[in-house]
């Protein structure tokens, strides 16, 4: 059992993550083993995201005292929070896929909170975002989707062009 003293370190460092926090994303991590979870914490730093796991209602202190209106105690079993300064659709996708890989093992994610927009989405949206693709092939696509008119039209031109040379 944690000290009084240790409690109050832990939701200091707490609110001072969450503090300096983009979002958070909660997830279940029941029966997944260390090595996935430092799996996990190894893809999401280059990100700008730590993984803690903290006690529920220390949790719930500190996110009252930075003055977010989530409780993590909703959630009936364990929890690790994803702090991340990244937006929620870089650090959504990473996690989607450990989640697809790890579903059989009880991994899964409950949640996030945009601390910009002070909204919490729920698992399915989370899930959602997760399997969009990243921003640069959603750019490329968007590029593809402008260009093919023009590359038609391209086209029909030097192909009516061979059409009067021959003639």
């Amino acid at each position: 059992m944690k000290t009084r003293d240790q409690k109050k370190v832990i939701i200091a460092e707490t609110q001072e993550l969450i503090k300096n926090s983009k979002n958070m994303m909660f997830v279940n991590f029941t029966g997944t083993g260390v090595e996935d979870i430092k799996e996990l914490k190894k893809t999401l730093r280059p990100l700008g995201s730590t993984v803690r796991v903290v006690n529920k209602k220390l949790l719930r202190v500190s996110l009252e005292k930075a003055g977010v209106a989530c409780n993590p105690e909703q959630f009936e079993t364990q929890l690790a929070t994803i702090f991340s300064t990244a937006d929620i659709s870089e650090v959504a996708g990473p996690v989607f896929k450990f989640f697809k890989s790890k579903e059989k093992k009880g991994f899964n994610i409950y949640g996030a909170y945009d601390m910009e927009g002070k909204v919490f989405m729920d698992a399915v949206t989370t899930k959602k975002i997760g399997q969009l693709p990243s921003r640069e092939v959603l750019l490329s696509q968007l590029v593809g989707v402008l260009s093919a008119p023009i590359s038609m039209f391209l086209y029909i031109l030097t192909e009516r062009g061979k059409m009067v040379e021959a003639k």
